[in-house]
């Protein structure tokens, strides 16, 4: 299935990248972030580093005040396809956001079991190796999140590090994979604009860039938005 034949998941208007504001830890977060022009809200769920967890049950309370068509992604570290399906159903999103790789099962028990979840893979670009991880991933999944993590660690870091990667890669990436492509890792105000141009992506991701003291920042969301609407 080529990229165009999946934009019908994703939809986003012409020139302007998607928007997913991550790590939102309550319902006001999650409605503040929706009345800027946010089109899918990250919800992390247990890691073993990095910012923004919060209980199962509050993201499960938070999903059921997301209103169509604003996307709700559930940040998951499980490996297990099983066990990823099982959070899925617990929380309630449509959409998992898988941010290790898969140690066991097939991403085909997620079309099989739950057909109607779109599913996003995690790469965390470190380096030339990233490209080929992330295209074989690209012919399993419904699109591809690019992050600056790093799963090698003793803690591994799989997310929220606030770092920029190299976005060369990451634009190498976008250009050949078939389906679409999210951007995140250091994203804010002061860098969006050259991120939207050197890499193209289908949608930008960010936690950090738009808080402060852990806290959504209405001015920093106000601000991103505003240069991201500079087209």
């Amino acid at each position: 299935m080529t990229y165009q034949d999946k934009s019908y998941i994703f939809p986003k208007l012409k020139n302007i990248p998607r928007i997913k504001i991550c790590c939102i830890s309550s319902i006001q977060e999650a409605q503040d972030a929706i009345s800027f022009g946010a089109s899918a809200l990250g919800l992390v769920a247990q890691m073993p580093s990095g910012p923004g967890p919060i209980a199962d049950e509050l993201i499960r309370e938070i999903v059921a005040t997301i209103p169509p068509p604003i996307a709700s992604f559930l940040l998951t570290s499980r490996t297990d396809t099983k066990a990823i399906i099982e959070h899925q159903k617990a929380v309630g999103s449509n959409v998992i956001q898988i941010v290790d790789a898969i140690a066991s099962g097939n991403y085909s028990d997620f079309r099989s079991i739950i057909p109607s979840i779109k599913i996003v893979q995690v790469i965390h670009v470190v380096d030339e190796r990233s490209i080929d991880e992330a295209l074989a991933c690209a012919e399993l999944v419904d699109a591809l999140l690019l992050d600056s993590g790093n799963p090698m660690l003793a803690v591994k870091e799989l997310g929220g590090t606030g770092r920029v990667h190299n976005w060369a890669l990451s634009r190498k990436i976008v250009e050949q994979s078939r389906i679409p492509v999210f951007l995140a890792g250091g994203l804010k105000a002061e860098n969006v604009r050259a991120a939207i141009e050197n890499v193209q992506p289908y949608g930008l991701d960010l936690c950090s860039g738009v808080r402060t003291n852990g806290h959504l920042d209405l001015f920093k969301l106000e601000t991103f938005f505003n240069e991201v609407y500079k087209i």
